[in-house]
């Protein structure tokens, strides 16, 4: 598995690739695109600013039958059946159909890199700074490959025209700090002292907490909330990461190229969450890229079929967004804190996050990091 620090000086040699599939971006997207190859005889390369599980942005909870799915179990660091909900009127416990877990970071992406069956040489640290006469430009060369995955974030680095640049682009913020703690409980806090538009979180992590706040406006600043609620949990404000999030989605092919994760706006609006939708769509991008590989497929036909999976969730995207403004609007009010209270009844619990785990299931069963493609097709049931 790769472990080299991001390089720097003698070390930053000019970079050549010689592969069939170049994937931009080495987290949770990219990862999953390049674990969907493993076993076709696709040459692969990884190229990321830094190296492998280093610069985690999130707060790394996703639900448990993914990891389970992905055979990463044991990256598992605590698992919760419930989310503990508090406004300025009172504490609500919401009962959950599925159970959440946070995990290990860098753990999870060495062992996604393990399955992908890549060799170390495979991964390559580089900035990517876009694309230009047929190329990836990085800041060690030019790279080149018939198929091109942007899996670098909300930059949408390989994308046509310029990148629109926060506060004007569709973005919420976010900022957490980790340190030692034990609460017990998954928490959120929509508490307009906090956060106006948006919410703060708790989430245990084997003797931590990852404590933080996000708003859906990105204009609104999120370091001072995150400083207060860190120091009433008793923990110290230090250690800060955190990124933007994208709200809405953006295209997933353009130019011959295919985007996935944060950089095709996969991250589900209102929750902000992302992990096992760039998982749910990589998966999916990685197995029509294994076809064109095997030459059953064409890069056009990889292109188109991507391309209908990724609208056929679209209408999802644009309706919670359209729920992420209205809680935006509405957050201090009376109709919030009925629906938070609402959710803690667990028939009504159960329909909502049973349809909302439902944009982006888990397989069915666990997948392969190899095989049959089929099964893994049949598995996503999508």
């Amino acid at each position: 598995m790769p472990r080299r620090a991001t390089i720097w000086g003698a070390e930053r040699t000019p970079l050549s690739a010689d592969c069939d599939v170049l994937i931009c971006g080495g987290s949770f997207a990219g990862l999953a695109v390049a674990r969907a190859l493993a076993g076709s005889g696709a040459r692969v390369v990884v190229v990321d600013r830094y190296a492998l599980g280093d610069r985690q942005t999130s707060a790394c909870a996703t639900p448990t039958a993914w990891l389970k799915a992905l055979s990463l179990e044991g990256t598992i660091q605590d698992t919760f059946r419930e989310l503990v909900a508090h406004t300025p009127k009172g504490t609500t416990r919401w009962p959950l159909p599925f159970s959440f877990s946070t995990f290990d970071y860098r753990e999870l992406c060495s062992r996604l890199w393990v399955q992908a069956q890549l060799s170390d040489d495979a991964y390559q640290i580089a900035t990517v700074k876009g694309y230009a006469h047929g190329a990836v430009q990085t800041d060690r060369g030019e790279l080149r490959a018939p198929l091109v995955v942007d899996a670098l974030g909300w930059r949408r680095v390989l994308g046509e025209g310029e990148p629109i640049q926060p506060p004007e682009a569709y973005l919420s913020r976010g900022l957490e700090v980790e340190a030692a703690g034990e609460r017990g409980a998954m928490e959120l806090w929509l508490d307009p002292s906090y956060v106006r538009a948006g919410y703060s979180w708790s989430f245990p992590a084997a003797g931590k907490l990852r404590v933080g706040c996000g708003s859906f406006w990105p204009s609104h600043h999120v370091r001072k909330p995150t400083e207060r609620l860190a120091g009433e949990l008793g923990l110290p404000a230090d250690h800060f990461h955190g990124n933007w999030i994208p709200h809405r989605i953006r295209p997933a092919v353009e130019g011959g190229r295919f985007f996935v994760g944060d950089a095709a706006g996969h991250c589900l609006p209102v929750t902000a969450e992302g992990i096992r939708t760039a998982f749910y769509f990589g998966l999916f991008l990685g197995l029509q890229l294994r076809e064109v590989v095997a030459g059953r497929s064409s890069r056009e036909a990889a292109l188109a079929a991507y391309a209908a999976f990724h609208r056929r969730h679209a209408w999802i995207y644009e309706t919670l967004l359209v729920v992420q403004r209205l809680v935006g609007r509405l957050m201090p009010t009376a109709a919030v804190r009925a629906l938070v209270r609402s959710l803690g009844l667990r028939p009504f619990a159960s329909w909502s996050f049973g349809h909302y785990y439902r944009i982006a299931p888990p397989p069915s069963r666990t997948l392969p990091p190899d095989g049959d493609p089929s099964l893994l097709v049949g598995a996503l049931g999508r």
